[in-house]
């Protein structure tokens, strides 16, 4: 529970700052370009940390997933101060470093403490947890935006003290690895690709699904305020919020509607149905209707879900303790690398 809820947390804090982008566009001069580059800084951070310290939990454990919150928190720390590109750039690049580390970390403590039933849950909650706790955040954010005082810090405040316990709550917890020597550990920063035997397939497989899927995701993520402002005239951030979070928000029901379907199977039936709500989404978006669109991005979330829970369970099924940080560092690679194509 302890894992499952600080991997969440992790990128709740990372879906933080999406709604106060018009605020910061607003305010302090930021502009669409500069908004597309601190979500490429973000991705990037992302991308370097999976490919660095993907396997460094294999040799340290949950200490590994303590420093995560850590970065985190300490990303929250710049943003309350955010007055230009700089600083926003600077608390999204900690946070990326921090989804990176608990990408893997987190992941692969989530899988190594997760009960024997229901089978899909650790799946579920690997695939789902970015997809679950960024619209979350974003969602929180764009609400106390709206509503509450001190709209710049009140958000990032909460989420920080929500940070700082659990980084204490990870330190306390069981250890689920048998930790190396300082040498081995260093060893494994070299930068590579972790491919266990026999994943190569289903990986391959899971990473074109990403792909097909995310791209849509980072376009979510960079211009989520900018859709509900100027496609559907709504300047509430927390419109704002709600936009980026009806792509994802319901993901984590893929596990229980999967429970019954091959991993195979529900993959491909998955990957299907989120074609055709691409298609709905872009004819909701072009008649500004936001009620048929926030519904039918809510639909490609479940779907996306569905896929992508298909694809975790096949990975999972053949592998090991000792290859799954890395082997979640490779497939949360790609999540980061197929928005970044689109920032």
């Amino acid at each position: 529970m302890v894992a499952s809820a600080s991997f969440v947390l992790i990128f709740v804090s990372a879906g933080t700052p999406i709604p106060l982008y018009n605020l910061y566009r607003a305010h302090d001069g930021l502009t669409n370009a500069d908004l597309s580059v601190v979500t490429a800084v973000y991705l990037a951070a992302a991308a370097v940390s999976l490919l660095v310290f993907g396997r460094l939990s294999d040799h340290l454990g949950r200490l590994v997933g303590a420093g995560a919150l850590t970065s985190s928190a300490l990303g929250l720390v710049i943003l309350l101060g955010v007055d230009g590109l700089a600083p926003l750039a600077t608390g999204r690049a900690l946070q990326g470093l921090a989804t990176g580390l608990a990408s893997s970390a987190l992941g692969a403590f989530v899988v190594d403490s997760a009960p024997e039933h229901p089978r899909w849950l650790p799946a579920a909650v690997t695939s789902a947890a970015p997809m679950l706790g960024i619209p979350l955040g974003a969602l929180l954010s764009g609400a106390l935006v709206d509503q509450a005082p001190a709209p710049r810090h009140l958000t990032y405040s909460l989420v920080l003290a929500l940070l700082l316990a659990a980084v204490v709550l990870i330190v306390l917890s069981p250890e689920t690895v048998t930790r190396t020597t300082l040498r081995q550990a260093a060893g494994s920063l070299r930068p590579r690709v972790h491919v266990p035997a026999g994943a190569g397939r289903p990986l391959l497989t899971m990473a074109g699904l990403i792909l097909a899927t995310w791209s849509l995701g980072g376009f979510y993520q960079a211009f989520g305020p900018s859709i509900a402002l100027q496609q559907l005239h709504s300047p509430a951030s927390l419109t704002a919020g709600a936009v980026f979070g009806s792509f994802t928000v319901l993901a984590l029901l893929g596990g229980p509607l999967t429970a019954r379907l091959r991993p195979d199977r529900a993959m491909r039936l998955g990957a299907l149905a989120y074609a055709l709500c691409v298609g709905g989404i872009l004819v909701t978006l072009g008649a500004a209707a936001i009620g048929p669109f926030l519904a039918v991005s809510l639909l490609a979330g479940v779907t996306l879900g569905v896929a992508q829970t298909g694809g975790m369970r096949s990975l999972l099924a053949g592998t090991g303790p000792a290859d799954r940080a890395g082997l979640l560092a490779t497939v949360f690679l790609s999540t980061t690398a197929a928005p970044a194509s689109r920032a």
